[in-house]
């Protein structure tokens, strides 16, 4: 059984998700979710699926080894960042190497670095009027967003669009293709 560990910092719908599709198959789980945001919803959303959560803070992710002795107590076979808002320490990558991957709201590169996410990728692609976007779901290393990427989807950008319109489009996407490419990711590291 392959283990899955999300990292998470807001509402958690794509952990959520994640926590859904492994629910009942015999290759793969999430076994553990952690937050930097100890109000985040994410939270209640493991409280009620019955997934272990904690929440830590920057310390205990960079400047010790708290996080990292949890993960390798763990022993996940793949760290999901899933709306992880935090850099990811490189000291982390090093003990787990191509097994952190991320979930970015835009087709990297463009719209990636540090600030943006969310709400800040849409109203930027409203904003320069860009035909397209989509997602990305790439390798994590000590960049922000510019790790391998492993996989995108496009949807189109009507002139009409507000950011919000782009953001349910975004979601969409992230709830078809994520737990897919997670299982196809998993499958492949035998």
């Amino acid at each position: 059984m392959k283990r899955i560990v999300i990292f998470a910092s807001g509402s958690g719908t794509n952990a959520e998700n994640l926590i859904k599709f492994f629910h009942n198959r015999e290759n793969a789980s999430v076994i553990q979710v952690l937050t930097n945001n100890p109000h985040a919803k994410v939270l209640d959303r493991c409280k009620t699926l019955e997934v272990s959560a904690l929440s830590f803070n920057k310390i205990a992710l960079a400047k010790t080894n708290d996080v990292l002795n949890i993960l390798k107590a763990s022993k996940p076979d793949l760290i999901v960042l899933a709306g992880f808002l935090w850099k990811f320490p490189e000291f982390i990558l090093n003990e787990f190497p191509n097994k952190v991957i991320n979930i970015h709201p835009a087709l990297l590169p463009k719209y990636g670095g540090k600030g943006m996410y969310g709400m800040h990728v849409h109203e930027a692609i409203v904003a320069n009027k860009e035909p397209e976007t989509g997602i990305t779901i790439h390798y994590v290393n000590e960049h922000y967003d510019e790790g391998a990427i492993i996989f995108q989807a496009k949807c189109k950008v009507n002139a009409s669009d507000s950011a919000e319109d782009v953001a349910a489009k975004i979601h969409e996407l992230e709830m078809e293709h994520f737990p897919k490419v997670v299982e196809q990711l998993l499958n492949s590291k035998n």
